[in-house]
């Protein structure tokens, strides 16, 4: 599976891709109590990708922010309450990239907008592309950041009487996608 990045031989055609919920994820993972880690996702989402002559060009995605899974149930329904996510009147969590920059060790810097609730903060992702079939058909993608609930305002600021956060402030975020060629390849036969 070659990578696709600054050290790539991989020639992959410019055209675009959509990203297959069945085969991806989209996690997170917060502090819970200073101790303990809680992990999640979402299973409702959809995205999109460009490629161009350099490689991976754009990313976009649109998270359904009601489909939030943690595991448990009654976290789940606190999650999507307007005291955090307000799933009702924030129905999605949208995400564009501005820039993808190669960097010295073979990854991506992917720099976008992240949008959570109303409120649009720069999302900086460290990313790797592979092609899946030569450019054929399939490309993955993880990707891996952390934001700042706060700067979302982001419920949930309730302390411990030790002082300590009873949620954490940052959150890890995980994607891990797999996109097919959404248009068709450019005819050769002339």
């Amino acid at each position: 599976m070659p990578v696709l990045g600054p050290e790539s031989t991989t020639q992959v055609p410019p055209r675009r891709w959509t990203i297959d919920p069945g085969q991806s994820q989209v996690g997170f993972s917060v502090r819970h109590l200073m101790v303990a880690t809680v992990r999640g996702g979402f299973t409702r989402f959809e995205g999109a990708l460009e490629t161009d002559a350099a490689g991976l060009a754009k990313i976009s995605g649109v998270v359904d922010t009601a489909s939030i899974d943690t595991g448990e149930p009654t976290r789940d329904e606190r999650l999507r309450a307007p005291e955090f996510l307000d799933a009702e009147r924030n129905p999605e969590i949208r995400f564009a990239s501005r820039r993808i920059e190669p960097d010295a060790t073979g990854t991506l810097r992917v720099v976008g907008d992240l949008t959570i609730g109303g409120v649009t903060c720069e999302l900086t992702l460290r990313a790797l592309a592979r092609d899946h079939s030569a450019g054929a058909d399939r490309l993955q993608v993880e990707a891996r950041g952390e934001i700042s609930r706060s700067e979302f305002g982001l419920g949930w600021e309730d302390t411990l009487e030790a002082a300590g956060a009873l949620v954490g402030d940052r959150v890890r975020i995980a994607l891990d996608v797999v996109a097919y060629a959404a248009d068709p390849w450019p005819s050769t036969s002339a």
